[in-house]
């Protein structure tokens, strides 16, 4: 079997060979005369896979080592027998690590505490009801609008996008980008959408760039309609808006399920996939193996003088303020910053000293170890 893979996913060299012939492409490489003899792709989502490129070719499966799978056309995929698989919840505690760290920077830049603070979490899938059970941890109330799921499930416990306009103090998105359709999501959050909200909340897109209307937000920033704005997801990427950047209060470059965890659990998954679809072994998908962190002990009596030293443990384990940083020094090199990044683990990666009673209760939940 022939196997064309984007060289900027990790943990796939020295492993993908047990499955096959293995070459790997820059993310630009990727054509359709580079793909024509491929059985396999494993890709990530800087690609579009379509009629344009798959057109011909010899590919029986694509392997997306993603959560999303929008930058494949499946119905093409279907109808010319091309098997596609995604790595669903692969990097859903990276980016609940992201939201919570990005909620601890503005509370503490805006100088609000986040027990006082609604937060409506819009799309409840892999991320969503991670991103709600941290909310819970560290004290916040919670809304939950999720219409597919509701519809599916006659749940009570969710609430309709108006309420999440109305009541949160904070709104993040976590949806899936579909353009057409019962529930559609691009450009959820349009004009009307921010001329309808009621408490001026902080929005963070963590999901997809084009579930937020670029021109409505920045309008609305600018209008003071939200008090603020956390942006790790942008339309046209690479080629982000420049007043956008520097209208957030948090913006980085596609990197919140970036964690090493994730990014191994992607490709752990795709892997997997290829070793399904050809009926092979997957003993080879157990030597994945995570780098450890440079320091895996965070001692909280380092936060003696902190009002809230867990807050200070999860900063230790991600602050996205450096991310912030080096995407507003250079935004030309978004796509850089992206295929090298530096090492992040998750929580379970640290062990915490001497919390108190309360905190241990707290950081567990999280799922540090104590």
């Amino acid at each position: 079997m022939k196997i064309i893979a984007d060289k900027n996913i990790p943990y796939l060299k020295g492993i993908a060979e047990h499955f096959g012939k293995v070459v790997y492409l820059e993310s630009s490489a990727f054509s359709r005369d580079a793909i024509k003899g491929a059985d396999t792709l494993i890709v990530r989502t800087v690609n579009r896979f379509d009629e344009a490129i798959l057109k011909g070719s010899n590919v029986k499966l694509i392997c997306s080592a993603t959560i999303g799978y929008d930058h494949i056309d499946t119905a093409y995929c279907d109808a010319h027998g091309i098997a596609w698989r995604n790595a669903p919840g692969c990097n859903s505690g990276s980016v609940q690590q992201y939201v919570v760290s990005s909620l601890v920077t503005i509370a503490r830049k805006k100088g609000f505490d986040l027990r006082d603070k609604s937060i409506g979490i819009v799309g409840v899938g892999n991320v969503g009801k991670k991103v709600a059970k941290a909310c819970r941890i560290l004290g916040m109330k919670v809304l939950l609008n999720d219409p597919p799921r509701q519809t599916m499930e006659s749940d009570n416990s969710f609430v309709g996008l108006k309420t999440i306009m109305e009541e949160a103090d904070i709104i993040t998105f976590h949806t899936p980008l579909t353009k057409a359709g019962e529930y559609k999501t691009y450009h959820l959050a349009d004009s009307r959408f921010f001329s309808s909200l009621k408490k001026k909340p902080v929005i963070i897109n963590s999901a997809r760039g084009g579930i937020i209307d670029t021109f409505a937000i920045k309008e609305a920033i600018r209008e003071d309609k939200i008090s603020g704005a956390i942006i790790d997801c942008w339309e046209n990427e690479p080629r982000i808006d420049l007043e956008y950047l520097d209208l957030a209060d948090i913006a980085t470059p596609h990197i919140a399920g970036y964690s090493a965890d994730g990014k191994a659990n992607a490709t752990r998954i795709s892997l997997e996939s290829v070793a399904d679809f050809y009926g092979l072994g997957k003993e080879p998908v157990s030597q994945i193996k995570v780098p450890e962190p440079e320091n895996t002990v965070i001692d909280l009596t380092c936060f003696k003088k902190s009002e809230n030293p867990v807050f200070d443990a999860i900063l230790q384990t991600y602050d996205p303020s450096s991310d912030f940083k080096r995407l507003k020094a250079s935004p030309e090199t978004f796509r850089q910053l992206r295929n090298e990044y530096p090492l992040r683990r998750e929580y379970f990666a640290y062990t915490v000293l001497n919390a108190s009673e309360d905190e241990k209760i707290a950081l567990n939940d999280l799922g540090f170890r104590i």
